[in-house]
């Protein structure tokens, strides 16, 4: 299917799993914020742009090690990226001649596996490796499959890779998933838009990201309709064109800020934040206790003082969209050790997720892992300095949170973890009068 050629790896991440963090905590955080581009939304994006030949261009991207690991993996595709200036990504791939995506990139970021969909439809052929990503849990890319099945496509799976080909042109139809998945949707999207016919898709993930894909994939020409809440309509097309896309901005990233302005007692004012796709997470916050005020893209949080008791228990499930995002449900833990009463969570999406709490108890948290998918906390709890680990990249900004309000020093291992989906995050947080400091990990 590809051509025997030795293929070359050239992206080097620098040793960053030799870095730590310094904590000290205790401060309030005060002052404002600018929100990011979306990491689940770019990714997905820059993956589209494989559709057309013509040139594509992107505006607030993260500059975040997720993004430079599939620029890298295109441009080993043979697809031009350029980086013009910051946040400002383009892409032009009209010659894709080695349509491979290796196991040194699936290893690094499960989102490689979103090239499947875009590049079977468009050249008829791949090979992709069965991808990595964070431990948090079964996800498997099986339904992925599945939908370029349902589309015609011939796949086989052989020695850890999915030989994939599409006979002719892949063919519209019908794609059912057994539930939600947000990355299945996206590959369904981007393998029909360019199917001979018409496909339906269901249940269709609902997440605003999908949304954004489908914006820039109607401003390429695709024809692309959300037609229920549940239902996506794709009319295949011959071609798509170039097209320019701002990217939306990071409903996690908020989230993440939102509530280190709680736990520390400050005050911190978001800007250019996705307020409308933040319903289930605001809620929470407002049950819980703490001041949270919107106008347009504008957020302030104020925090209640630390240890004064002033938030409230309360029960928070994680669903898909509009539910309780699962990626926001490690660091609403956090908010929740400084809550009096008794706190459950019920993670629904990812069976491994809660696994990180062990370290939050390291930090003094009170708290009961009760199977995969149950946890207790117990507050207020008094947080306290400690020595842990980023295991994954939301637990790793969620143990940022711990020990921004825990008393004393902390040491976080594993810097590389926020920093695959999180842009500039030390800096921000220095910006807001954080304590926290970059080490060699020796």
């Amino acid at each position: 299917m590809a051509d025997a050629r030795p293929f070359h790896w050239e992206y080097e991440e620098p040793p960053v799993e030799r870095e730590a963090f310094r904590v000290e905590g205790g401060r309030p955080l005060r002052g404002e914020v600018a929100v990011s581009g979306a990491k689940n939304a770019a990714l997905k994006l820059l993956a589209a742009a494989t559709l057309t030949g013509e040139r594509c261009r992107f505006t607030n991207v993260p500059e975040i090690a997720d993004i430079r690991v599939l620029v890298e993996t295109l441009r080993d595709l043979g697809v031009v990226v350029d980086h013009p200036a910051p946040n400002t990504y383009e892409v032009a791939a009209g010659d894709v001649d080695w349509l491979f995506v290796p196991l040194e990139a699936a290893a690094k970021m499960r989102a490689s596996f979103i090239l499947l969909g875009p590049l079977l439809a468009r050249f008829g052929r791949v090979i992709i490796s069965n991808p990595g990503g964070d431990r948090i849990g079964r996800r498997p890319v099986n339904l992925h499959v599945d939908a370029m099945r349902a589309l015609g496509a011939r796949i086989d799976y052989r020695n850890g890779y999915y030989f994939a080909q599409a006979p002719g042109r892949l063919r519209g139809g019908t794609v059912t998933f057994p539930g939600v998945t947000v990355m299945g949707t996206e590959n369904a999207i981007l393998a029909a838009t360019l199917a001979d016919g018409h496909t339906t898709i269901t249940p269709a993930a609902r997440e605003p990201e999908v949304d954004d894909l489908i914006a820039f994939l109607r401003a390429m020409g695709a024809e692309v309709e959300r037609t229920a809440p549940e239902v996506i309509e794709v009319e295949g097309r011959r071609r798509l064109r170039g097209a320019e896309h701002r990217v939306m901005a990071d409903r996690i990233e908020a989230g993440t800020f939102a509530i280190a302005a709680a736990i520390t007692g400050g005050e911190v004012t978001l800007h250019g934040a996705p307020v409308g796709a933040l319903g289930a997470f605001l809620d929470v916050l407002t049950r819980v206790g703490v001041d949270v005020r919107t106008e347009g893209e504008t957020i302030v949080v104020r925090g209640a003082p630390t240890g004064s008791g002033a938030y409230r228990a309360t029960d928070i499930r994680t669903d898909p969209y509009p539910g309780l995002a699962t990626d926001l449900q490690s660091p609403t833990a956090v908010l929740l050790t400084q809550a009096s009463g008794t706190s459950r969570i019920h993670e629904t999406i990812f069976e491994d997720r809660l696994e990180w709490l062990d370290d939050l108890r390291r930090m003094g948290a009170r708290l009961e892992i009760e199977d995969a998918h149950h946890a207790t906390i117990h507050g207020p709890a008094r947080l306290h300095g400690a020595e842990v680990a980023m295991s994954d990249l939301r637990a790793g900004a969620s143990l940022i949170l711990g020990a921004l309000a825990a008393d004393g020093e902390s040491l976080i291992h594993g810097t590389h973890q926020v920093r695959r989906g999180y842009e500039n995050i030390e800096d921000k947080l220095l910006s807001l009068g954080a304590r926290i400091e970059r080490l060699s990990d020796r």
